[in-house]
């Protein structure tokens, strides 16, 4: 009986449950950056210094210079120059 009822509680544990992407604004100036998520897309403006929390199950952004990048959610993205630097 215990091994069913582990069983049971296991199914409905979330295995690997993505987390948000972290974008972090090292520039001067806000940088707004385009979040294509699902097929929507939105733009997200993060103030000098500043960060948004994004794509918890994954989308495209595309940098204010123009650069696409892919995420799944749980990196962190630091803008530089207007671009994408992922750790």
């Amino acid at each position: 009986m215990k091994n069913v009822m582990l069983a049971a509680v296991l199914v409905f544990v979330p295995m690997g449950v993505a987390s948000a992407a972290t974008l972090v604004n090292k520039d001067g100036q806000a940088q707004v950056v385009v979040v294509t998520e699902n097929g929507d897309q939105r733009q997200v403006a993060i103030e000098a210094g500043g960060s948004a929390e994004v794509c918890p199950s994954g989308c495209f952004i595309t940098m204010p210079s123009g650069d696409r990048e892919t995420l799944a959610g749980g990196e962190t993205v630091e803008i530089i120059n207007g671009s994408a630097v992922i750790k």
